[in-house]
């Protein structure tokens, strides 16, 4: 698989679209094929990204129409290259995730919080125009598409999966990073535990994270021991912290990241931590704080390729 992504076909007409190595603002979508056209998963974060990945689904697919798209949450990655679909194409997010591009800031002028910063190209703001508060069942032709949300706050509070019952296709959204380190830091900690649980009870046969490779549905429950490791370990370093009185970045710097030291962005410790610590004490999450705390975690910006 190349740096700039791959189309794979995970069931009959059921693709994944998978952009290596999952970093910052390099995300995994996806497409369902219909008699009637395309359903899509997510798009991409800047023009040149999305524009790959449709064309190489168009080419796939003899060219075929998108009739839906499918947003899993409200984060750019996924999100801006919606403006490229065609005009009066339906997206469906959760009601969370409409209010959220309603008021994202980074797409109006990244912070230099990321270097280099991305280049967007010719994306805009759009905004979803079918939302849901829990569950609701898409048709592409025959094929069944469940999208559902945990109902509670997790990565984000707009959280939805797509999830075809029939091919067994589990499409997680940033619920579900592999080979990457998580992020929490818009969403809630104990709702990313809890919604462990209730990924591993879809029992799919293929998953297709937010981010990084796809997870064969036999090594589902390792990858999310995996998860409950990490956010065990942001949990015992904000209660030890808050415990010292130390900042969350002072916090960051006595964690012994193990395992997950050498995946892609391990400053994510910092960013993760102002939330526990936010939910711990009821204080509240300031997001500039904890990009500018991971910065000097990083020793500068947090890197990119886009």
């Amino acid at each position: 698989m190349g740096e700039q992504g791959a189309l794979r076909e995970i069931a009959d007409g059921v693709y994944a679209w998978v952009q290596p190595d999952g970093s910052w603002w390099v995300n995994n979508a996806g497409a369902v094929a219909g008699a009637d056209g395309l359903v899509l998963i997510d798009t991409c974060a800047t023009e040149t990204r999305t524009r790959r990945w449709l064309g190489a689904l168009a080419e796939a697919t003899g060219d075929a129409p998108i009739r839906l798209a499918v947003s899993t949450h409200h984060h750019g990655d996924h999100t801006y290259g919606n403006s490229l679909l065609p005009a009066g194409v339906p997206i469906v997010a959760h009601e969370g995730t409409r209010e959220a591009i309603a008021a994202d800031a980074i797409i109006d002028g990244c912070p230099p919080f990321w270097s280099p910063v991305p280049q967007w190209g010719a994306v805009s703001r759009r905004l979803p125009t079918i939302t849901v508060t829990g569950q609701l069942t898409l048709f592409s032709g025959p094929r069944r598409i469940e999208v559902r949300h945990p109902g509670y706050v997790a990565h984000t509070v707009g959280d939805v999966v797509a999830y075809l019952p029939d091919e067994g296709v589990l499409f997680t959204g940033d619920l579900l990073f592999h080979q990457v380190n998580p992020l929490i830091f818009m969403g809630s900690l104990a709702g990313a535990l809890r919604s462990l649980d209730w990924l591993a009870g879809f029992q799919p046969r293929v998953v297709v994270p937010g981010h990084g490779p796809l997870i064969d549905g036999a090594d589902l429950a390792d990858v999310l021991t995996t998860h409950e490791r990490y956010y065990r370990m942001i949990q015992d370093a904000a209660r030890t912290g808050i415990a010292q009185g130390l900042s969350p970045l002072d916090a960051a710097k006595l964690v012994d990241l193990g395992e997950f030291a050498a995946l892609p962005d391990a400053e994510r410790v910092v960013l993760n931590l102002h939330r526990a610590y936010a939910e711990a004490t009821g204080a509240d999450f300031d997001i500039i704080a904890s990009l500018t705390d991971a910065v000097a975690f990083n020793g500068g910006p947090l890197p990119t390729s886009v």
